[in-house]
């Protein structure tokens, strides 16, 4: 198929009404699902849900509000940096914030307790929306995403929430169903977002006065969103770590990331670089892909929606429908190995694809990989890590991540620039093809770790 034909079958009508279609499946699916899923994990994907919801609200808008704040660039320390430096820079203050925040707050949670700390990071984040929404220099920007980033730390306190309420071996589907909550948030927040800008025009004061949000609107939705995910957390939700508050003898997260540095064989080590290196590839690779379909396939800006539209309703689909059934069948060390195969031969194939079909498939293959390997990979952890450090190493997980989506997308972008257009998706592949020899062995020291848990105390 011609490549000005493949664009124009991307943005025909009967693209959008195929993908509208697939929408309506998939939330027919999710719904058939529901009865299944644990009330406790119900409700704990329903706060996941509604916290990426007000994240991706936001994060649409931030390359606008930073053109609206310095439209022609900024001096810093004898430098000028443009419009695409400081967006980058503003991008990546949140993830800097969460990967310094994860660990503190894994321990916080450890010791006291997964509910408040999930109270207090909600509550962070709305302080941050408010920051956000009456920005009016860089500095403020930079400031409100520092306190969002902060607050966004608690990914791994999420998990450790799962990891505490269902047993071991259901870990990795029930952190595959909370995947697909977070992920419908990422799909429906920069909706919201768009209409948040309009409700900014509206006139709130009856009469002759004026009173309008203006561009403080989309920050203030956020926050209202935030505050109503706090209410509904802290009364339906309910405590799950049973040693919060207990005289238990903790490690602090910085000895323990030295330990996992300076022993990379241990089990928890080698699940954290997995983690690092595959999240990395994953999403640090989204830095170019935009511009290897524009290249290859003149995939715009007006197209380039439908292929994400099409990553997120595989990647929600995997998760609910396709990985517990695998997980029966194959467990979770086998699994994680098959989606690091999944995801490095997309990355792979992805630049060679020519025609629709390879395309698809080479597309498809990424967030099918990645929802088989992240699950398993954080499920594994939970059990090979003792049970009061779990959100701890949870956290760390989230740190090594977040460093590593720090550096991917510089390195790839470099490659894309001076290396050619296939560079960067055939180091990436090959660095996630390169983590799976960590994985062997893992399955049968769980099954130590929990066969040593299960023994009563002498």
């Amino acid at each position: 198929m011609p490549h000005n034909d493949l664009t124009q079958t991307l943005a025909s009508p009967e693209a959008q009404w195929t993908i509208a279609g697939l929408g309506i499946v998939l939330v027919l699916m999710l719904a058939r699902e529901v009865p299944k899923i644990p009330r406790q994990l119900l409700m704990l994907m329903a706060t996941a849900f509604v916290d990426m919801l007000g994240l991706f609200l936001v994060v649409p808008l931030l390359p606008f509000y930073c053109k609206r704040l310095v439209e022609g660039g900024v001096h810093v320390l004898g430098l000028t940096l443009g419009i695409g430096e400081v967006t980058g820079l503003v991008m990546a203050t949140f993830t800097v914030a969460q990967l310094i925040s994860a660990p503190m707050w894994g321990r916080f949670s450890d010791r006291y307790g997964r509910r408040p700390a999930l109270l207090i990071a909600l509550g962070a984040s709305a302080a941050g929306y408010v920051i956000f929404g009456f920005a009016d220099s860089l500095w403020m920007l930079l400031l409100s995403r520092i306190v969002q980033g902060a607050g966004g730390g608690t990914v791994g306190v999420i998990q450790a929430y799962v990891a505490d309420s269902v047993p071991p071996e259901e870990r990795a589907r029930s952190l595959g169903w909370l995947s697909a909550a977070t992920n419908l948030g990422v799909a429906l927040g920069p909706v919201l977002g768009s209409q948040s800008v309009s409700l900014g025009n509206l006139d709130l004061l009856p009469g002759e006065g004026i009173l309008q949000m203006g561009s403080a609107a989309p920050g203030l939705a956020a926050a209202v969103v935030c505050v109503v995910n706090m209410i509904f957390a802290a009364r339906l939700l309910r405590e799950s770590h049973t040693n919060a508050g207990a005289q238990v003898e903790r490690r602090k997260a910085l000895p323990a990331l030295v330990e996992v540095v300076t022993h990379p064989m241990l089990p928890a080590a080698r699940l954290l670089l997995i983690y690092g290196v595959a999240i990395g590839a994953g999403q640090g690779i989204n830095a170019v892909m935009a511009h290897l379909l524009d290249a290859n396939f003149q995939i715009g800006e007006q197209e380039i929606g439908t292929v994400y539209t099409y990553i997120g309703a595989i990647s929600v689909f995997a998760r609910v429908l396709v990985l517990g059934r695998l997980l029966d069948r194959f467990g979770e060390a086998r699994l994680s190995r098959i989606g690091t195969l999944l995801l490095s031969g997309g990355l792979m194939l992805l630049p060679f694809a020519h025609s629709l079909g390879t395309l698809a498939l080479a597309v498809g293959l990424l967030p099918l990989g990645t929802a088989l390997l992240f699950p398993c990979v954080s499920a594994l952890l939970s059990r090979v890590v003792p049970a009061t450090e779990r959100g701890m190493y949870l956290g760390l997980q989230q740190t090594f991540g977040g460093a590593a989506r720090c550096i991917a997308p510089i390195s790839f972008g470099y490659l894309f620039d001076r290396a050619g257009h296939p560079a960067p998706f055939v180091v990436a592949s090959m660095c996630v093809l390169l983590t799976m020899p960590l994985g062997f062995g893992l399955h049968q020291w769980s099954k130590q770790r929990a066969s040593a848990a299960a023994k009563p105390a002498p």
